[in-house]
């Protein structure tokens, strides 16, 4: 079997290393970070995310995740809350990806840290660089990704907060954009938001103008805040992320995509670590098996085409005004219409990889 090397050591990445070190082959990871980082993510764990951490020897929950079976989607006052279809798992990147890539290290791959790549070369056979481009290896998008920004950040909960937030993840709509707060590890919530440029620079254009100008339009979400300490030094933040992505084949490809290289779910849905995952146990197994990267491509984009396209129209009306209160209210009358939302923006079970 000829060596492999994979660019990038996130959670795609680093589980296909452990997957094809795991099958006895010559592994080299390439990551740009020194040591742990924090990343822009929702860091929502659903069933099939969990399924393919199981595969490759890590347990979320042992890891410290903190047990998610409730959402409840707020708009100004309003509030539904409904049962998860499965139980999810709030667990930060930061203890994620290097619990990955140590587990790859253990299963016999080699990880060199603080390489950056900037530019595809003959040997990389697995790309798995996240949202962060790489020379020669462009996504192609049939149109400009929209004037978004993401942020991203930590709080400590006061106590009664901290409570009320315990195994719920929560979707808190605003104009021109929505935020998902949760626990992960430690007693810490995530607080991961999206909002039109637009939106930031009415607000000021500044994190510390738009949180407040947030929690003015949202009550719940001021009374989450209340008392909380942060986190971090600043949020993380992102720009132009290109929601709706899927890769076409192209019969003369030589290199897997994997994660958000492959497909991009937006974030709403809060299955992109799931998506990330089961890319690179369906490139490790068509790679094992002989098939090629178009096969490969070819069979991913049957897999997620369609509920990333179901993830888009709800990621739309979760922007739009009157979406929002088309959806507060349709909840309202069928409360289990959430649950069948969430099942229909994930990979569907039949296409899970099992061997």
């Amino acid at each position: 079997m000829n060596p492999v090397t994979i660019a990038g050591g996130g959670i795609a990445g680093a589980s296909a290393a452990c997957l094809l070190a795991k099958a006895g082959a010559d592994v080299t990871v390439l990551e740009r970070s020194l040591g742990p980082s924090d990343k822009i993510c929702g860091e929502f764990l659903s069933a099939e995310a969990q399924h393919y951490l199981g595969r490759v020897g890590l347990d979320p929950l042992a890891l410290g995740g903190h047990p998610i079976t409730r959402v409840r989607l707020v708009r100004g006052a309003d509030t539904v809350v409904t049962d998860l279809p499965f139980a999810g798992v709030g667990l930060s990147r930061r203890i994620l990806d290097e619990a990955l890539l140590e587990q790859a290290e253990r299963c016999g791959a080699r990880v060199m840290r603080g390489v950056a790549v900037a530019g595809l070369t003959d040997d990389i056979r697995f790309l798995a660089t996240g949202k962060h481009e790489m020379r020669g290896m462009k996504r192609a998008m049939a149109q400009a990704p929209e004037e978004l920004v993401g942020f991203k950040t930590y709080f400590r909960l006061a106590p009664q907060a901290r409570a009320a937030l315990a195994h719920c993840v929560e979707v808190i709509l605003f104009r021109g954009g929505y935020a998902g707060l949760q626990r992960v590890e430690a007693g810490r919530a995530n607080l991961c938001l999206l909002v039109h440029r637009d939106r930031l620079a009415a607000s000021g254009g500044s994190w510390p103008t738009l949180l407040a100008d947030l929690q003015d339009e949202s009550p719940h979400l001021r009374h989450r805040l209340r008392d909380a300490e942060t986190l971090l030094d600043k949020p993380l933040t992102i720009a132009r992320v290109p929601y709706g992505f899927v890769h076409a084949p192209d019969p003369g490809e030589t290199v897997y995509r994997l994660g958000d290289q492959a497909c991009v779910i937006p974030s709403f849905s809060g299955d992109g670590m799931s998506m990330a995952l089961h890319s690179a146990a369906l490139a490790v197994r068509t790679h094992l098996q002989g098939g090629s990267p178009t096969a490969y491509h070819t069979r991913l984009r049957q897999d997620v085409a369609t509920p990333i396209r179901r993830a888009m129209a709800l990621y739309r009306l979760g922007r739009w005004a009157p979406g929002q209160a088309f959806l507060l209210q349709a909840l309202h009358l069928w409360p289990n219409l959430m649950r069948l939302a969430a099942t229909a923006t994930r990979v569907a079970r039949p296409a899970w990889v099992l061997d």
